[in-house]
């Protein structure tokens, strides 16, 4: 019998690129008919991989997976994935944490640029009619201001040239990433306190995890400069949203960029309608190419696992020999 690869569910225009990948061991793949469980389910529950962009695969599901070595995400963060359960059931979760760092990091820049020039809003101004640059002041200069990092990955380790090209003093706060990598970068390690006090502008590039998770309240807000703005770009709940909000209306902060939100897609939010809140559907990891690149890695994780090899990235290291060994 081939390996039998479901995916819970896809945003790829084709998912070619998989299938292309899987040849090398004769794996079929096949997709559910709509990212629920019932539907994964139906297609998984005798499957030997998993591959998954935003559906959740929680315990429940898991434990009905018997056949499942590796459930392998088309993406960086892996929060809709039951961590440890899978790793109880022997299965590696991975993830592709180097596939769009280009294109996530262009983005914060455009989001950047784009709110603290209040391109969006002159913009819709200048088509109804109105041509008035007045309607923009003020605006600060970019040269000599101070970008906060909240998180020193790979993204934000790109956006510091970039940054920087544009005269900015970088500061970043990551207590898990070493000295050395923010000396050869020239930029300044601070603490989370001192982020939020000495930053013109803060983008946010920490993943999802319970210490982050509404880390930008309404105290961290009241902390931050008048004239300041926050981009995130990582993912929507490590920033309160009611307390976004609050601060906005009481010009606590100057104005926010947010690619990622709480719920996906938000249906309502107090942060719709403002002239100083730009808001894009998570779009900052997409182009063409990294669509290409996202499949092509993410599958080939499938691949070494269903072989008996180890994968690049897995999540759980402790359950790979046991992923690997399973039949």
């Amino acid at each position: 019998m081939p390996f039998k690869v479901a995916v819970a569910d896809s945003v790829f225009p084709t998912l070619d690129p998989a299938k292309e990948v899987l040849k090398k061991i004769g794996a079929t793949l096949e997709l559910a008919s709509e990212p629920k469980p019932e539907a994964i389910m139906k297609i998984a529950a005798d499957a030997d991989a998993v591959l998954v962009t935003y559906a959740k695969i929680t315990a429940e599901m898991i434990a009905k997976m018997p056949k499942v070595r590796i459930i392998s995400r088309f993406g960086i963060g892996v929060d809709n994935v039951d961590i440890p359960a899978a790793t109880a059931a022997g299965i590696v979760v991975t993830k592709v944490p180097d596939y769009c760092i280009d294109e996530v990091s262009d983005h914060a820049m455009a989001l950047l640029l784009a709110v603290v020039r209040k391109i969006p809003f002159i913009n819709t101004k200048v088509h109804a009619g109105e041509w008035k640059m007045p309607d923009v002041v003020p605006i600060g200069r970019l040269r000599g201001s101070t970008l906060g990092l909240m998180g020193f990955g790979r993204i934000p380790q790109l956006v510091v040239p970039k940054a920087q090209a544009f005269g900015m003093k970088v500061v970043a706060y990551d207590p898990f990433v070493p000295k050395d990598v923010f000396q050869k970068l020239g930029v300044e390690q601070v603490d989370f306190e001192q982020l939020l006090k000495v930053s013109d502008y803060i983008s946010i590039h920490s993943p999802l995890v319970p210490e982050t998770k509404g880390i930008f309240n309404a105290d961290a807000f009241k902390k931050m400069k008048k004239t300041a703005y926050v981009v995130n770009t990582a993912r929507g709940p490590i920033i309160d949203e009611a307390a976004l909000a609050a601060a906005l209306d009481a010009g606590e902060i100057a104005g926010a960029a947010l690619d990622v939100m709480t719920q996906e897609p938000p249906g309502s939010s107090p942060l719709f309608g403002r002239s100083n809140v730009i808001i894009t559907p998570h779009t900052s990891f997409y182009s063409t190419e990294a669509l290409v690149e996202l499949q092509t890695k993410a599958t080939q994780e499938v691949v070494s696992v269903l072989s008996g090899q180890a994968p690049r990235n897995p999540v759980n290291p402790e359950a790979v020999a046991q992923a690997t060994a399973k039949k």
